[in-house]
């Protein structure tokens, strides 16, 4: 049995280095004769907004937090529905933030003096259809929101624009390899590498407050176009 056992570690220690020198083996790098040329190349598309994010909040004040906070409930409850009522799923109505807050009186050589709470609740709301958003939002403001925010502009299925940028930028990148090329006297043999590093960025929110005593306002969103955007890493070699 111990000359069995001897005979498997001895087997086991001579497998060993076999299985580290497979594992350690390097892949070949991409070699090249000619000129090496790094490109970077950028492809656009622009789509029309489909979808707005608006921030849309309530905020008490009472002399007590108790006070405060049912006056808050209270408004945030007439809110809500009436986004229901509006046809907003709830996935697309989401709270951002619920806060209670002192505030304070502060006279010059004396203590602050607690004078009431400060309640606030906001929603993020996700607008499908942006022609009714304005709206929906006159109508909020009737039901007690007093704080809104936004838009915030973007595009709910950016794949298809985005792959349109992505074969606009490899155009760019090949024409501009073939235009290094001919300024060199020499041509393109082949594309090395390519890598990619998106950037959809959607345009800042555009800053907007209601009050309750806006109930007549028109309120218009106008979505314009949005940009999308991709950069191309790519590497070629010329001869």
């Amino acid at each position: 049995m111990r000359h069995m056992l001897l005979a498997a570690l001895f087997l086991g220690a001579a497998m060993t280095p076999a299985i580290a020198v497979a594992q350690a083996v390097p892949v070949p790098a991409q070699a090249i004769s000619g000129t090496r040329l790094d490109i970077s190349a950028t492809g656009e598309a622009t789509r029309v907004p489909d979808i707005a994010i608006i921030s849309a909040g309530v905020v008490t004040r009472a002399a007590t937090a108790t006070g405060a906070l049912e006056q808050n409930a209270a408004r945030m409850d007439r809110v809500t529905a009436a986004l229901k009522r509006a046809g907003i799923a709830e996935r697309d109505i989401q709270t951002s933030n619920i806060s209670l807050n002192p505030e304070y009186r502060y006279v010059e050589n004396q203590p602050p003096k607690l004078v009431g709470y400060t309640a606030s609740n906001t929603l993020n709301v996700r607008f499908r259809d942006i022609r009714s958003t304005g709206k929906i939002l006159d109508a909020l403001v009737a039901e007690g929101a007093n704080q809104i925010n936004g838009p915030s502009l973007t595009i709910d299925k950016p794949e298809e624009a985005l792959d349109e940028a992505r074969t606009k930028a490899l155009a760019v990148g090949r024409a501009r390899a073939d235009l290094y090329a001919r300024a060199l006297g020499m041509h393109v043999v082949r594309l090395l590498s390519v890598s990619e590093s998106g950037n959809y960025a959607a345009p800042p929110p555009m800053p907007m407050m209601m009050e309750a005593r806006a109930q007549a306002a028109d309120t218009k969103i106008i979505p314009g176009e949005q940009k999308l955007q991709v950069t191309l890493g790519m590497m070629f070699e010329l001869r």
